[in-house]
């Protein structure tokens, strides 16, 4: 006995044996909530098990049927010869193990028999003794945990019981790690289709504002020119009319090919939607190249499409707005280019016509529009809409998003695209932001008296600016007390930028919203940066799956696994679910048999006024019919 601690050695030593397996596990738990790769693990696993178990070397190999083993990780490289070599000649106590699901033990290879072919290559190579333990999950065996020693002899009853146990769970582990792996693949795939138009091939809108976001913020720090080309072919329904959309459709992919030939290495050519296009075009040394790239646009449409037979002429307006000295954002400029193409339109269309925005007068400029909109608020101008969210079971309405617009008194609805940015940079969005809030909580109140037995929820989107501003927990709960609305019944949706700007603010600033007691919905999900890393760590009580994820059920099945890896996610961190986008019968049934928890989109109910949301909470034929509709889907 030790004097120091009273406790007998063979005691003492057990203690010490669990204590190091215990350590070993906790371990492994720490990985169910990070990013390791599958690789990572096992090498991990391997070493830790030479630490805590009387062996040499230990090595672990993944299998699946009919295939090469994935995954081989070893202690050193003598485990990794001995793994390598079962996997060569098809028999050993590692395959073994996968085979029969039980663990097999050789304390002298010398003496074994089983493996004629294996067994003399490894003693010859210096292996004495193997134990080998299979991985086994709900789903079968994976794979085989293998020791190795280079002296004879048993392992004893509690070592084999803890290797078995480390062969278990490091089988959870890495099946978790799997699919973790699976969905971000599929993730990546599905992200790639939604980033490109499926029928020409181009940068569709979502990954054109990322690369004009990139060449906004390259502008602002080489002091070149930035320029986005907004073109929109003249007539084009007059082509669909009189040929088809089949020949509609060609033509939009020979004009896709014919501009993209023009352009040139770095620009960046994007189709919006319909005949829209828009070119991006980086490091200009001055407005006339964009002029000149412009006139070769024009000079190659001029030229007639030989399509299916039919020669087709086509022109198009097109609009130029320019990156400012200071930068602009990318949506900002987007907007600029979009109106001088409309201009563009407006004096005659079908003949090339440039609009430079630095000359103001032309389009409404966004200084003009800077200004207005600080009066906005003092003059009533602006508005809130409301899109119903239903349940995605039922169909019937259980909350709704709050939607700003702006109603100029000359200009009439301008576009948030548009509005928003000035309101970003010139302070304006603290007190837009929080009128909108207001209005929403009053709004609900209004609402729920329609339907006192519905508990209607409220969601309200945030910006960056607005959440990171010193003052934005204060106002929510200011707002939330004067108008007698309960936390759990507002919602405020945020987007990935908000985490990537600045996470350590915005852990503090989400962590005081979640004190008020409102609910945090992650809004555009799958779109932006390391959304899996989002969810882990922010206090996200929601997911909107975004618009593309949606549109793809109805296209390919890549679209439908991760719609439903979303949701299961989702789940499994304990969120709820909304599907935004949602405009067909069929995806709105497919997102409610994938479990999905709510739905919105046009198919449910566009953007209302107030008064037309409670004509439509008031008439229960309309939640009926959804019922009837869905109940009816299902069962075709």
């Amino acid at each position: 006995m030790s004097r120091r601690s009273g406790v007998p050695s063979v005691e003492r030593d057990r203690m010490s044996s669990e204590q190091q397996l215990s350590d070993v596990l906790s371990e492994f738990a720490r990985t169910m909530v990070t990013d390791f790769p599958i690789q990572a693990i096992l090498d991990h696993l391997v070493r830790r098990i030479v630490d805590v178990l009387p062996i040499t070397a230990a090595g672990v190999t993944l299998i699946s049927a009919g295939t090469d083993p994935r995954y081989v990780a070893a202690s050193d490289q003598s485990a990794l010869r001995f793994e390598e070599l079962q996997t060569e000649l098809g028999e050993g106590p590692c395959l073994m193990a996968y085979r029969t699901g039980t663990s097999v033990a050789i304390s002298d290879l010398r003496d074994e028999t089983r493996f004629p072919v294996f067994t003399p290559r490894a003693v010859a190579a210096g292996l004495v003794a193997a134990f080998t333990f299979p991985l086994r999950s709900d789903r079968g065996v994976v794979g085989a945990l293998d020791l190795y020693r280079d002296t004879p002899g048993p392992l004893d009853a509690a070592s084999m019981d803890a290797a078995q146990t480390l062969a278990d769970v490091a089988a959870a582990y890495l099946l978790n790690a799997q699919a973790r792996a699976d969905l971000q693949d599929s993730s990546d795939r599905s992200r790639e289709r939604s980033l490109h138009d499926a029928l020409t091939g181009l940068p569709n809108r979502v990954l054109l504002l990322e690369r004009l976001d990139h060449a906004v913020r390259r502008s602002s720090r080489s002091g070149k020119i930035a320029a986005v080309l907004f073109i929109d072919l003249d007539r084009f329904k007059q082509v669909n009319d009189l040929f088809g959309h089949g020949v509609g459709d060609e033509l939009l992919v020979a004009v896709a090919q014919r501009v993209g030939a023009v352009l040139r290495p770095g620009d960046t050519l994007a189709r919006l939607s319909g005949d829209e296009f828009v070119i991006v075009c980086e490091d200009l040394d001055a407005p006339g190249e964009a002029e000149t790239i412009a006139g070769r646009i024009h000079s190659a449409l001029g030229r007639p499409f030989e399509l299916s037979g039919a020669n087709v002429e086509i022109t198009a307006s097109v609009g130029i707005g320019f990156s400012g000295p200071g930068g602009q954002l990318s949506e900002e400029l987007l907007g600029n280019a979009d109106a001088a193409m409309y201009e563009a339109k407006r004096k005659g269309g079908g003949r090339q016509q440039i609009i430079d925005l630095r000359d103001r007068r032309p389009v409404a400029t966004s200084a003009g529009l800077a200004r207005d909109l600080q009066h906005a608020l003092v003059r009533a101008e602006l508005r809130t809409l409301y899109q119903p969210i239903v349940d995605a079971g039922t169909g019937r309405i259980v909350a709704a998003e709050a939607l700003v617009r702006w109603i100029h008194p000359v200009r009439g609805s301008v576009p948030p695209s548009l509005f928003i940015p000035h309101a970003e940079r010139s302070g304006l969005i603290n007190p837009i932001g929080r009128w909108v809030l207001r209005q929403a909580c009053i709004d609900r109140a209004r609402l729920q008296r329609t339907r006192p037995e519905i508990d209607l929820s409220m969601s309200v989107n945030v910006s960056v600016q607005q959440l990171m501003s010193g003052e934005f927990a204060a106002d929510v709960g200011d707002v939330l007390a004067e108008t007698h609305t309960e936390p759990r019944l507002v919602t405020l949706e945020l987007t990935e930028s908000v985490f990537v700007q600045d996470s350590e603010r915005a852990v503090v600033v989400l962590g005081r919203l979640k004190d008020l007691g409102v609910l945090l919905a992650l809004d555009d999900f799958g779109t932006g940066f390391s959304s899996l890393n989002h969810l882990k760590r922010f206090p996200v009580d929601m997911v909107k799956i975004d618009q593309t994820f949606v549109a793809d059920l109805q296209h390919n099945q890549a679209g439908e696994a991760i719609a439903l890896a979303i949701i299961e996610l989702a789940h499994s961190l304990g969120m709820r679910v909304v599907a935004e986008g949602v405009e067909t019968l069929a995806q709105l049934a497919r997102l409610s048999s994938f479990g999905c928890d709510q739905c919105q989109g046009y198919f449910c109910a566009p953007p209302l006024s107030v008064d037309d949301f409670e004509s439509m909470l008031l008439d229960p034929g309309a939640a009926q019919a959804m019922t009837r509709l869905l109940d009816a889907e299902a069962r075709s």
